[in-house]
Order: C-alpha cells, then sequence, then structure tokens
C-alpha cells in the first residue's frame, strides 16, 4: 500500500554512525560499517534511513559541529562511501534523510574562521556578533552581550580576545550560530542544500531548525535557577521563521521531481505552531518532531532531574497532537533517538518486564497518526547504560552538566542519577548485534563502551525468535504499511482517565481499529465497546489480553484489533 504523500505509510530508522557498526576496527562506526548491516534494516521492513551527521568535523558535539557541508568526516569513510550506500539504500527500496545541521557551524568552519578574522570581514555578518554590555569591559564577568544561558551550560557567548566581541552559540563554545538575518548565508544553505539532492539524498531533518530566526533585539531572558537568563522565547519560532523555512521549500524543493521528505526538529513547538509548519497549503515543511512528551518526565531543575512520569498526562499530550493536527498538519512519532534515553527503561520495565514493555510501548506509539522513527537498537529493546561514574561518559551535555552541578555545591551521586536515566549516552552505546566481546560491533576498543548486557539482548538472539521485540516491530511496520486505517485514519483517544491502560481508537471508511495496552506491572480490566470481542487481533504482544465482559490485560499486555 502506498498513501499521497508516500511519507504517511513510511517508517523511518534513525542511524547514529558512531555507534551503529564499525569496519575498519578503531572503535568508531562507518559507512562502510552501515552498508554491511543493511539486510538487517530491509528485513525489518523499514522505508526511509535518517542517518546523522557524517560530514567533516571536529566532532566537539559528536559531528553536530560541522567545518565542511560537503564533505564526508574521515572517521566515517568518504563521499564515495556515502555514494555507495545511497545506491544500495535506492537499490534495496530505501530513501537517505540526510541531517541538515543550519542553525549553527563548527567555529572551524572556513566561513566562521573568515569571520572571526576581522571585524571589517565580508563574513562578519554570517554569524552573530556584538560587543560587550554597555558599562562592561569585555571579558568581564557579566560583559555578555545578553544573559542567555546555552542548553550545554554556561553563558551562550564567547568572548574573541582578538577583537574584543563576542559571537554567539545557543550550543557548544565550537558551534558558532549561523545569522539567517544575511540573505547570503541562506543562499549558501539552499546551495549545499541543493548540492546533495543532486547527488541521490532524498531529504533532510532539520536540526533545530526553528531557533534559526532570533529577534534580532537579543534581548536578555527571565533569570533561571542558574542565574543565567532563558533566552529562548527570544530565539524559538523567531519572527520570521516562516519565511525562511517557505523561502527553503521554494529554493530547494519546488519544480524538482522525485519523492523528498523533510522533516524540522523544532524543540518548544506547539501544535499550532505545528499546523502552520506542516500545513502542505503552505509549503514548509512536511512534519515536525517536537519535545512536548518526551519532557513530561523533566522535573523542576530540568531534563537531569528526572521525575515519574503520569500516564494521564502524556495521553494528553500526545492525543492533543493527535486531535489538533487533524487533516491539515503531520507529526513525527518516537519513543528514542540520539538525545533521549531508552525508552524501555524511561517509561518501560527493564527489570521485570522487559520485553513486554519495550513491545507495549512501541504498539502504542507506531499505530497513532504520523510517521513513525525508529532509532537504531529499539528495534532490540536496548537499555540505558550501567554508567558507573562521569569517567564512562563522552556526552559534552553530560559532561558539562556535571561540572557545573559540582561547582554549584552538589554531590556526585545525586548528579550521575539524573545523568544516568536521562543522558544522551545512553541512545549512544553501540547496537548490540551478537553476544560476543563487543557486541559484533567492533574487533576494536568501542569508542563509548557495550552494554554488558549484549550477553542476551542482541540482534542474533532475536532474529529468528517470533516472539522477540524484533520481531514485534517487523510486524508494526507490516501493519503501517497493509492497513490504511493506520496511515490515514482519524484518532479517537479512549480512557483519558485511566491511570494505565492506554488506549485509542482509528477508523477509516468504516474500518475501526482498537489499540490497548496497560502499561503497568498490575492486571487491569477496562470497559471497552462490546464489538470488538468479534474482531481481529492483528497485533498481540504475547500478553494475555481477553474480552470477557470487560477488555482485562495482563501486566504490559498490548493488543490490536480490528473491525472491518
Amino acid at each position: 500500500m502506498r498513501t499521497d504523500p508516500w511519507w504517511k505509510s513510511a517508517v523511518v530508522y534513525q542511524v547514529y554512525p558512531r555507534s551503529f557498526q564499525d569496519s575498519d576496527g578503531d572503535g568508531i562506526g562507518d559507512l562502510q560499517g552501515i552498508r554491511s548491516r543493511l539486510d538487517h534494516l530491509e528485513r525489518l521492513g523499514v522505508d526511509v534511513v535518517w542517518l546523522s551527521p557524517v560530514y567533516r568535523s571536529p566532532q566537539a558535539d559528536n559531528g553536530y559541529d560541522i567545518s565542511d557541508y560537503r564533505d564526508v568526516d574521515p572517521v566515517f569513510g568518504t563521499l564515495d562511501d556515502l555514494d555507495e550506500l545511497t545506491a544500495d539504500l535506492h537499490a534495496r527500496g530505501m530513501k537517505l534523510v540526510m541531517d541538515l545541521v543550519v542553525n549553527h557551524t563548527s567555529d572551524e568552519h572556513p566561513w566562521f574562521v573568515e569571520s572571526r578574522s576581522s571585524p571589517t570581514s565580508a563574513k562578519r555578518d554570517w554569524y552573530w556578533w556584538r560587543p560587550a554590555r554597555e558599562g562592561y569591559a569585555p571579558g568581564e564577568p557579566g560583559a555578555e552581550p545578553t544573559n542567555w544561558e546555552s542548553f550545554f551550560s554556561g553563558p551562550t557567548w564567547t568572548l574573541d580576545e582578538a577583537s574584543g566581541e563576542y559571537y554567539l552559540h545557543l550550543f557548544h563554545t565550537k558551534q558558532p550560530d549561523l545569522n539567517w538575518e544575511n540573505p547570503q548565508v541562506r543562499q549558501a544553505v539552499y546551495d549545499m542544500m541543493r548540492w546533495w539532492l543532486d547527488r541521490g539524498v532524498d531529504g533532510f531533518r532539520m536540526d533545530v531548525i526553528n531557533v534559526v530566526s532570533k529577534d534580532p533585539a537579543l534581548p536578555d531572558g527571565a533569570p533561571t535557577h542558574s542565574g543565567l537568563g532563558d533566552g529562548f522565547p527570544h530565539y524559538a519560532n523567531g519572527p520570521r521563521i516562516h519565511e525562511f523555512l517557505a523561502e527553503m521549500h521554494r529554493e530547494v524543493f519546488a519544480g524538482r521531481t522525485g519523492e523528498y521528505l523533510t522533516v524540522g526538529e523544532m524543540p518548544g513547538v506547539t501544535w499550532a505552531d505545528a499546523v502552520l509548519f506542516t500545513d502542505p497549503a503552505r509549503a514548509e515543511v512536511d512534519m515536525v518532531f517536537q519535545f512536548e512528551h518526551v519532557g513530561l518526565d523533566h522535573g523542576a531543575g530540568g531534563k537531569f532531574d528526572p521525575v515519574p512520569l503520569d500516564l494521564r498526562t502524556l495521553k494528553a499530550s500526545l492525543g492533543r497532537w493527535q486531535t489538533e493536527l487533524g487533516e491539515r498538519g503531520w507529526n513525527s512519532l518516537y519513543w528514542d533517538n540520539h538525545d533521549q534515553p531508552r525508552v524501555v527503561s524511561r517509561f518501560g520495565d527493564d527489570e521485570r518486564f522487559w520485553r513486554e514493555s519495550a513491545t507495549a510501548l512501541a504498539t502504542v506509539l507506531h499505530l497513532h497518526r504520523g510517521t513513525p522513527y525508529v532509532f537504531q537498537g529499539e528495534e532490540l529493546g536496548m537499555t540505558n547504560a550501567p554508567f558507573a561514574g562521569v569517567e564512562d561518559l563522552r556526552d559534552v551535555e553530560a559532561l558539562n552538566h556535571y561540572a557545573h552541578a559540582l561547582a554549584q555545591g552538589r554531590e556526585p551521586d545525586e548528579v550521575m542519577h539524573g545523568i544516568r536515566a536521562m543522558g544522551r549516552d545512553n541512545a549512544r552505546t553501540p547496537v548490540q548485534w551478537d553476544g560476543s566481546a563487543q557486541a559484533g560491533f567492533t574487533t576494536g576498543e568501542p569508542w563509548l563502551a557495550v552494554n554488558p548486557n549484549h550477553s542476551w539482548l542482541n540482534a542474533a538472539a532475536q532474529r529468528d525468535d517470533p516472539g522477540s521485540v524484533l520481531h514485534h516491530y517487523r510486524r508494526l511496520i507490516e501493519l503501517r504499511h497493509t492497513l490504511p486505517v493506520v496511515a490515514d485514519g482519524d484518532f479517537r483517544m479512549l480512557l483519558a482517565e485511566h491511570p494505565h491502560v492506554y488506549a485509542y481508537e482509528r477508523t477509516l471508511d468504516g474500518t475501526r481499529l482498537l489499540v490497548a495496552a496497560n502499561l503497568s506491572g498490575e492486571t487491569q480490566a477496562v470497559e471497552v465497546d462490546a464489538a470488538w470481542a468479534a474482531g481481529e487481533v492483528v497485533s498481540t504482544n504475547g500478553v494475555d489480553a481477553a474480552f470477557d465482559d470487560r477488555l482485562v490485560l495482563a501486566p504490559w499486555a498490548a493488543v490490536a484489533v480490528l473491525l472491518a
């Protein structure tokens, strides 16, 4: 089955190249390694591979700091390797989507090197340069042009000693922000995008694309617990963001033949914003990556202050996005990605009900309206890693948080508790292909330690097991490909106030699909329409689910029932 547009019935698989498969024994995944594992992706049934950055980079933020947009970093291979991967994917009926990181570059990108060379440089205005705050000398505490706090802790401004001016970086100090107010910057970006499409790439996942339009006044933000200010209201969904994305579509995609995918990663976006961004009539992006549902277990202290998830809150959030995007907008569906911890450890029960909770959570997500994303290893039920201490970490966000938290007087064990639960390294441990010494990922020493549970949790152990997490993901992907109601049906949340059961109904042209999952460790019995007892069970995770006078769900049972 193919829908119109094609991506409504598609499933995307995210590859984080550094951790997917190493082909040369240096402990870092690479493009030839990815090519060697395409049988796994083909058997899984995915339609699109989203490749996290493989561009030339100093790797200050694992490739999200790009120094050359038109070359591959030697750690991953060559442009020829990437062309071969693209051809291999196309030959297997899959598309390739590249990560597009254009809010910022590396400070080693020639554009920034030139911009930094002199205040009179022709590229000075390609980035955000500002003098010290009035009344302060450059370098003095509080002299930064604004009080904004970086996503990676500390100020968003770094002093350039040579010129006495500061440059803006919402992320790492080595990731200066491009100034999209400058039309030359935008045209350079569009030209680069066209170059990749001409090379055979099928679209882009656009990293933090809704922060490229900033309030040119750069006003201070409201103070936060860190002592710095929250600049988010002044740079997210800024005054020209819709203009910029519409221009990008016109300049890069309009009139081009072929099937392409554009995904806007948009922190802080609301459903109302998303309707505008993804309304086909506006021609901006096909779908958004939003973060509302993955912020629900963040405490007052932010992401590293986790709190228990209230399922009713999760249902309210996801249900609202389903309803409000309606027929105009489109959403990405995900639990895991390279920035999130593993869902089976986060929202599931990876100790008592590992397989059951991994498959229940997958069922709930994949049968919603939207395009599902599978992050590498998620289809195996990979879990968070048992990081002993800070020496086990590699992620700049976690390392900066740890240093800042200790400087504020917090205890190391307390800080590590939050990092173990929510740190990005959880998603970045190597894919667990088999039970051998390094999980089949490398013959060398991996850049980040393999999770010790790979001895039993691995692809080889699940490949021919019909009850495995892997087989369950295959079946869910097959349902999206074969049941029109999954791709195109309307959505109605059921049992919205039930604290443990997630249930909803999809409908299309007289066809009804019930999806129900018990997301708890205790048996639950709920009232549903008696007609469902006569339906066809099209998905089950192998846990008892029975229709009596009510639907009785054993711990972490998930079922999908079709009435046609």
